[in-house]
């Protein structure tokens, strides 16, 4: 969801020497009416190497594109990279898990959990470019927006059991080395300890969050909302029983820290 951490987690992974954070701009969501059509064709021939063969075929083009994108993008502001990850981090990807798991079965797919109202308050405050985020400017539309998004990653938890890890983002906060070195281990590759310098890296693709994550952590924006939290009672009130998430962080051998 939107203002939620993404792009510090991508700066995180991208920090790494083999791993390339190819922002918003993503390649799988602009090629997902081409997938979806063939996945549907393919599967009318009741034929379970067509299907087989279909899926292989439409994963390994968006793998050749990402690669391609990122030349272009290494072309224009070289980071002198050899990635063996590329990162994904289209907002919307949580609408096509299901996809992304047909297409790429041993991918890492990383939902980002923040606090459901820091999240939101965030997202309402923030001044995006006029477009596709108009709806976070008053509180029905961002509402509704938001409980669909959870309403969503509760149904994959369900029918995926596992398939999604989640990373709390209060977690990465308030223990980088802790997420940072289990992010990484969840990526098969070694740990660098650079990684926990992501905010010093130079990065090819920026989102409006970069500025802020340059910054590096801060934690004063945790509970930011309870400044105003009479003035966001109707906001509250919207979510319901969503105003709260359950998530935890699940990277393998991670343990979030107990507050002292």
């Amino acid at each position: 969801f939107v203002r939620s951490g993404s792009t510090l987690l991508e700066r995180i992974l991208d920090a790494h020497t083999e791993i390339v954070g190819t922002g918003e701009d993503s390649v799988f969501n602009g090629q997902l009416d081409y997938i979806r059509n063939n996945i549907v064709e393919a599967s009318l021939s009741q034929n379970p190497i067509t299907i087989r063969d279909t899926v292989k075929d439409l994963a390994d083009g968006v793998v050749r594109d990402m690669r391609t994108k990122w030349l272009t993008l290494e072309a224009n502001n070289p980071t002198n990279k050899n990635p063996k990850r590329f990162a994904d981090k289209m907002l919307t990807n949580y609408m096509n898990v299901g996809f992304i798991h047909m297409l790429f079965p041993n991918a890492l797919i990383l939902h980002v959990a923040r606090e459901p109202m820091d999240s939101v308050f965030s997202a309402f405050k923030h001044d995006f470019p006029p477009g596709t985020l108009d709806y976070t400017s008053e509180f029905p539309g961002l509402s509704q927006l938001y409980l669909g998004y959870r309403e969503i990653m509760e149904h994959w938890d369900n029918v995926l059991p596992g398939r999604v890890t989640h990373v709390r983002y209060e977690d990465m906060v308030e223990d980088l080395p802790g997420v940072a070195r289990a992010l990484i281990d969840a990526t098969g590759l070694p740990f660098e300890e650079d990684v926990l310098q992501f905010h010093k890296k130079k990065q090819a693709v920026n989102t409006l969050s970069t500025t802020q994550v340059r910054k590096g952590i801060y934690k004063d924006h945790l509970k930011s909302w309870m400044r105003y939290e009479e003035q966001l009672q109707p906001l509250v009130d919207l979510l319901g029983d969503k105003v709260q998430h359950g998530y935890k962080t699940t990277l393998p051998g991670y343990r979030t820290q107990k507050k002292e």
